[in-house]
């Protein structure tokens, strides 16, 4: 039976205008393909922190986005995730075109983030170091195209087009790249006459890009920008040595292994070559755990204890673990001391700004008990260590331990580099071990890989496998381990007596086919999809390897599973 037709139903003339709905609920009128950044000018006027870019129906869109129906329209600018990476890119394009026009011929080469402030250290090929005064040259070319507000604009050409343009300009690990892609196409940005691929959106003019520096160092130069916490300030640049001669170390490695661009390792797949990359790589992670493990062995019995921090994904455990039988070889008994056992209990835990208890922040451990302890370890004493229970909130009584000479004591975890830790010990006795991804391959010269998107991948591989958390709830966390990182390791990186750089080259050719299925499973209406999207979309620059060519040994298996050390008690 067909029901009656309601009344307020009636033919219509198709509609001319659409609507965009802000998140204040006000509703925008404005003519059908207007572009998402003229509806946010109409709203907004002049922001005091300009947008980046919007997000339109839970997808991230660029300001020039045409509007061809009604949508929700959330604004972004650089204090957000999407909105800093987009500014960081926009400037890293700026840079390059004024480069190409005050040193026509130079090639520069982004190679990774700094450390200590915010901004991309670069280095440039094909003549010496920039000077103070060149770079001023070229930072004050990159202010005269701010100031003219110059267009970004986009184009969609072949993949055989985009290819030519690169080899056209020498830039051959950019055409590398393109012809192992399996899209027919892609869009190439333009400023002035540059025309150029950086993966990922652009803002659509100059006129934002009004926060950075250009600084020389002895082997480059870093292009600085805000921190995404304070989009408008410049921090102040420290230096970061023993960092920096972990990122050396690691551009020796990729030298060694031939492999300089995600390119270069698709070739090395296609060639059959992965298996032989994979050896040598985790060879080179070998000979550094027994470096340190050397280093700790050549005090004959002076340290004691070895801390071992790094951020969320570093490795952190099969680390621990290859470390304690690198000192097995050298005469020295590990023993692992849990941090998480000194807890304080959780009605005295410190509350956060949001008065949620904060595990994360060092007044969480009983720090009186955890040095009495190590002190007591340490004089050869009998020592009763404590029990967390995590489900009761309380400290139970654990095992009795003697130690003997011959023990060094190994605790991992978030604060092991910071001095409070380790206050009342002697400090010939302390050993601090910095653990982290602090590499990785980069697409090619300009399109650099966040060490922190690898974490990421890393994380969401492996609490689906371990933890029983899907790839959505592993991204919407992700913020919140980011900024306890801030607060309570990366500001203790420096007093690390030895960095560990725990990347390997292969590993998201290797990570891909078990990330891709769990970030395909986050829904379209879920806030996680734009960042789900994003990852997938950067993941397909690698192609697969097969779990097979990873050892059972490696630090790649704590997040694909399989490793040795699962089944082992050091």
């Amino acid at each position: 039976m067909v029901s009656e037709t309601p009344a307020d139903i009636r033919p219509a003339e198709p509609r001319t205008h659409v609507q965009a709905t802000l998140p204040d609920g006000r509703v925008f009128d404005a003519p059908l393909g207007t572009a998402v950044g003229g509806v946010l000018g109409a709203a907004f006027g002049q922001p005091a922190r300009p947008f980046m870019a919007a997000i339109v129906d839970g997808r991230l869109r660029e300001l020039t986005f045409p509007l061809t129906g009604d949508a929700a329209v959330t604004p972004l600018d650089a204090a957000t995730a999407d909105g800093v990476r987009i500014y960081r890119r926009s400037l890293a394009f700026l840079m390059l075109v004024a480069f190409d026009e005050v040193f026509p011929g130079c090639e520069i080469f982004i190679e990774h983030s700094a450390t200590t402030a915010a901004g991309y250290y670069c280095e440039v090929r094909g003549r010496g170091h920039f000077t103070k005064e060149e770079l001023r040259l070229v930072e004050r070319r990159m202010r005269a195209i701010v100031a003219e507000d110059a267009p970004i604009t986009r184009e969609r050409v072949s993949r055989e087009e985009a290819i030519a343009v690169y080899e056209s300009r020498g830039e051959f690990d950019k055409a590398r790249l393109l012809a192992h892609r399996d899209r027919d196409s892609l869009t190439l940005y333009r400023l002035h006459e540059r025309r150029d691929y950086l993966q990922g959106y652009m803002v659509p003019s100059t006129r934002c890009l009004t926060h950075f520096a250009l600084h020389a160092l002895p082997t480059g130069f870093m292009l600085q920008f805000p921190h995404q916490r304070q989009p408008s300030e410049m921090a102040p640049l420290t230096p970061y040595p023993k960092l920096f001669a972990v990122f050396e170390q690691a551009s020796d490695w990729l030298d060694r292994l031939g492999i300089r661009s995600a390119g270069a390792l698709n070739d090395a797949l296609t060639a059959d070559r992965i298996r032989e990359v994979s050896l040598v790589a985790e060879a080179l992670h070998e000979a550094g755990i027994a470096r340190i493990a050397s280093r700790i062995a050549e005090t004959r019995g002076r340290m004691r204890v070895v801390f071992i921090a790094g951020p969320s994904s570093s490795g952190k455990t099969t680390f621990s673990k290859r470390l304690a039988v690198q000192l097995l070889a050298n005469g020295i008994r590990p023993m692992p001391l849990g941090l998480d056992d000194y807890f304080v209990d959780r009605d005295l835990t410190p509350r956060d700004e949001n008065g949620e208890f904060d595990y994360e922040t060092i007044r969480a451990l009983d720090l009186d008990l955890f040095g009495e302890h190590l002190r007591s370890l340490i004089g050869g004493r009998p020592t009763s260590l404590p029990h967390y229970n995590f489900l009761t909130g309380r400290r139970e009584a654990g095992q009795t331990v003697t130690l003997g000479s011959d023990h060094v004591i190994i605790v991992e975890g978030i604060h092991g580099l910071n001095p409070l830790l380790a206050q009342r010990l002697p400090a010939e006795t302390v050993f601090r071990v910095y653990v982290s991804a602090l590499t990785q391959l980069n697409l090619d010269r300009h399109n650099r890989v966040a060490t922190s998107d690898c974490r990421l991948i890393r994380r969401v591989v492996r609490d689906a496998a371990t933890r029983g958390y899907n790839a959505a709830a592993t991204l919407k966390r992700w913020d919140s381990v980011v900024r306890g990182e801030k607060h309570h390791i990366f500001c203790f990186q420096e007093n690390a007596d030895a960095v560990f750089n725990s990347a390997l080259v292969h590993e998201l050719a290797v990570l891909r086919p078990f990330a891709e299925p769990l970030l395909l499973q986050v829904r379209p209406d879920a806030p996680e999809f734009v960042e789900s999207n994003r990852l997938l979309s950067f993941l397909t620059w690698f192609r697969p390897a097969q779990p097979e060519i990873v050892p059972d040994n490696s630090i790649l298996r704590e997040f694909i599973g399989g490793s040795i050390f699962a089944r082992l008690r050091l």
